[in-house]
């Protein structure tokens, strides 16, 4: 029973998230507003939470959610004007990215309540296995399966596999395993934040006062939503 629960979490924490957010992005959907419907999950992770896990979310924290999201919200503000232009089928793009949305949400709830600690060794490999299964059939059907090798592409594929898919998923297990569920999905509002500061570091982004005061509110809210 451990192993179905453990694949199942990893299914939907790797396989529907990390497969919803790359479909979302490759057919159009720009950076700002990926980042702006996944920053739903620690909302939907609050509400879930009460429901399914039976943890109380004090009103402190129900602000902290809040001030969390609204400060994600002008963090890629300028991003969403920018891509504003309405260029393609927005329903066939935005649709990858709340398919996202859910399974992250429903993995992590689904982890907390039947499979909070395991052996991260052999835990990550028994959930890397069905979603190898499954990507491999759906790409096997959609796509033509032949990569295109190239330096940028090796980057980039070795940051995805190494740095996302083991490492940072492996914090986030160690987190799901020592907090509670709404703790741990507020911490993702810092993500945006995080990548704005970087663009700005590595390629020279502007970043605006709007920007700069959406940090300080998603900062504060994730104090209040973790106090």
């Amino acid at each position: 029973m451990q192993w179905l629960h453990i694949g199942v979490s990893g299914l939907l924490v790797h396989g529907v998230y990390l497969s919803g957010v790359f479909v979302a992005i490759s057919h159009g959907l720009p950076a700002g507003v990926t980042a702006l419907v996944v920053g739903l999950q620690p909302l939907l992770t609050a509400l879930g939470a009460g429901v399914w896990l039976g943890e109380r979310v004090r009103t402190t924290q129900w602000m902290g959610l809040g001030l969390g999201f609204v400060g994600v919200g002008l963090v890629v503000a300028h991003k969403v004007v920018a891509h504003a232009s309405g260029s393609g089928d927005f329903l066939t793009m935005l649709f990858p990215a709340v398919f996202a949305l859910l399974g992250m949400t429903a993995g992590t709830l689904y982890q907390k309540r039947f499979c909070p600690a395991f052996d991260l060794r052999s835990g990550s490999v028994i959930q890397f296995l069905p979603c190898l299964i499954v990507t491999a059939l759906v790409a096997h059907q959609t796509e033509t399966t032949v990569v295109h090798w190239s330096s940028d592409f090796i980057f980039a594929l070795g940051w995805l596999v190494l740095v996302l898919s083991v490492g940072a998923i492996s914090l986030l297990n160690t987190l799901i395993r020592r907090g509670s569920a709404v703790n741990v999905a507020s911490l993702f509002y810092l993500t945006p934040p995080t990548t704005a500061l970087m663009a700005w570091a590595l390629f020279g982004e502007t970043l605006t006062g709007l920007a700069l005061l959406g940090m300080g509110l998603t900062a504060l809210g994730v104090w209040l939503a973790r106090k």
